[in-house]
């Protein structure tokens, strides 16, 4: 008997529902959960099969330097690390994956810091919170309140967050904690209103404020003058460590530094964080951020920026447009941008520095690394890899540890014992006893303020007689020896070799000039041997 379904009047619709209606439920899952997952894989750029495939060829760190950089050949070269290759977590192989695990998880060490509150001279307060290499001990954080001395030659390595970031943050927790391991002292400087301190001014932090960097820095160099000092910066932070280090060229203290994951460019990453859906949530969830600072310090915002703005900004920009145009006094947020990137002040980098950035960075697109202006200067190397997200860079099959952390210990590491770390040049300076201002005695740490506009934390220091504005012009000394001793035999070197070529010039000038002088003694005195004796 003919069936009537497959009868030749059927249409072909008829035909096709009824063979579909044949196939098993179970087998439309499957292919339902497939499709997702191709559709997942995608959409988070998932690179999990192309790294063990191409393990070999793709999870290789691109170095990009200057031809004749001795940075490279003489120290770079020898880094392992940097040198070797990247490979994600496995459950971990995509960038925007990477990057929210790490912000909401991130599988950090635990310990607890020392925090000291650092007054600024404007009135602001910036909290500074310390991890020794002497509370870190096997493995544990302890605390032993063993106090750093001014005679402590340990090096420093100085932490900038990034944006609406501070010290509790789980890559900043990996970062301190594997640099104290390595047997540093590590100090986060918090930004203006983070870390759970108020702000106590009108002035907040924005990505291109060098100022407070520069202030610290000052203040650690002259409290802790025997120790070098070093610098990471981390997104926001790295932008403003490079354009800090740009301002300043030679006349920095810092030894070396590290820039994390800088977005180099901020109108360029203004366009790409606008692009697509995946950036605009990035973009969405760092407003909400903003926005929950801006809640915590509602009065000094409600008056000075447009507080009503503030509230319905919906992007980076439209708060940069309400509140830091306004607070930082910037025309338009363009011109903000513009001012604060680090792009244009890479070429009078005087210290030497490694950046490390991912070309999937979901924040930081690579569009903006400079990649001429690095190779053409001498200080930088930057390393880049093809994957790792905005600040994770997970390892191992557990994910229990950060890539570049380990690439950024290896390389300060190995400057710290180096003839490659930088000499801060001194500037000559002339100022009579009378003319010092003296500081007043309060709870330090406190200003002071020379008259060439130089602003150091100062404090007593008991059992010497120096004050705190002559301490403050002296450079810091790495040769082991007692403070007072090494920093006047490297002064007297250093101005033996500032002034070599003035003295052969003054005694040349003195030879010369001196010639008819010494022609006229001569000629009398031989007049005087020749006069006849005279008749008496």
């Amino acid at each position: 008997m003919e069936d009537p379904i497959l009868s030749s009047s059927s249409s072909p619709y008829e035909l096709l529902f009824h063979a579909l209606s044949l196939i098993p439920l179970r087998h439309y899952l499957i292919a339902l959960f497939f499709l997702w997952c191709v559709f997942f894989y995608n959409f988070v750029e998932f690179h999990f099969l192309g790294d063990i495939v191409l393990k070999y060829f793709r999870c290789n760190v691109n170095l990009t330097y200057h031809p004749d950089s001795p940075l490279y050949h003489g120290l770079v070269s020898r880094c392992r690390i940097l040198h070797g290759r990247y490979v994600a977590t496995p459950w971990l192989a995509s960038p925007h994956l990477q990057t929210c695990f790490l912000n909401f998880h991130g599988l950090p060490p635990v310990f607890s810091y020392r925090r000291q509150l650092f007054r600024i001279s404007d009135g602001g307060t910036i909290a500074l919170d310390w991890l020794t290499n002497s509370d870190v001990l096997d493995g544990a954080a302890v605390h032993d309140q063993k106090e750093i001395t001014k005679e402590d030659t340990t090096p420093i390595a100085v932490i900038i967050p990034g944006l609406t970031s501070d010290s509790s943050s789980p890559y900043l927790k990996h970062l301190a904690y594997g640099t104290a391991k390595t047997g540093w002292n590590v100090v986060i400087s918090n930004h203006r209103g983070l870390g759970g301190v108020s702000v106590t001014s009108d002035c907040f932090y924005n990505a291109g404020y060098t100022e407070d960097i520069r202030v610290v820095l000052g203040y650690l160099q002259q409290k802790y003058p025997m120790a070098p000092l070093f610098a990471i910066g981390t997104s926001i932070g790295a932008n403003i460590l490079v354009k800090y280090l740009g301002e300043e060229g030679e006349k920095t203290p810092l030894r070396g530094a590290v820039a994390i994951c800088s977005p180099w460019d901020l109108l360029i990453g203004d366009r790409f964080i606008c692009r697509k859906f995946k950036q605009k949530l990035y973009d969405r969830a760092l407003t909400i951020g903003l926005q929950g600072y801006a809640q915590l310090h509602e009065p000094q915002y409600s008056r000075l920026a447009n507080w009503e703005g503030i509230k319905k900004s919906r992007s980076i920009r439209d708060f940069d447009n309400h509140a830091t145009c306004h607070v930082g006094k910037f025309e338009t947020v363009d011109t903000f941008y513009r001012k604060s990137s680090s792009t244009q002040y890479v070429g009078n980098v005087a210290v030497p520095l490694l950046c490390i950035s991912a070309l999937d960075d979901p924040l930081c697109t690579k569009e903006a690394i400079p990649w001429d202006e690095c190779r053409a200067n001498k200080n930088i190397v930057l390393a880049t890899t093809k994957h790792g997200g905005h600040l994770a860079f997970f390892e191992g099959l557990t994910g229990s540890s950060l890539w570049w952390v380990r690439a950024s210990n290896e390389f300060l590491g190995a400057l710290s014992c180096s003839r490659y770390m930088h000499i801060q040049k001194i500037q000559e300076r002339s100022t009579s006893a009378s003319e010092k201002q003296e500081p007043s005695i309060n709870e330090g740490p406190y200003l002071n303020i020379a008259e060439d506009g130089l602003v150091a934390a100062v404090k007593y220091e008991q059992g010497t007689n120096t004050t705190p504005s002559e301490e403050a012009t002296l450079p810091s000394n790495q040769s082991g020896l007692k403070p007072e001793n090494g920093v006047k035999k490297r002064s007297f070197n250093e101005l033996c070799r500032q002034t070599k070529r003035s003295i052969w010039w003054l005694g040349y000038i003195g030879v010369i000039a001196g010639f008819p002088v010494l022609g006229l003694l001569i000629n009398y005195l031989f007049r005087k041997k020749q006069r006849p004796p005279s008749n008496s």
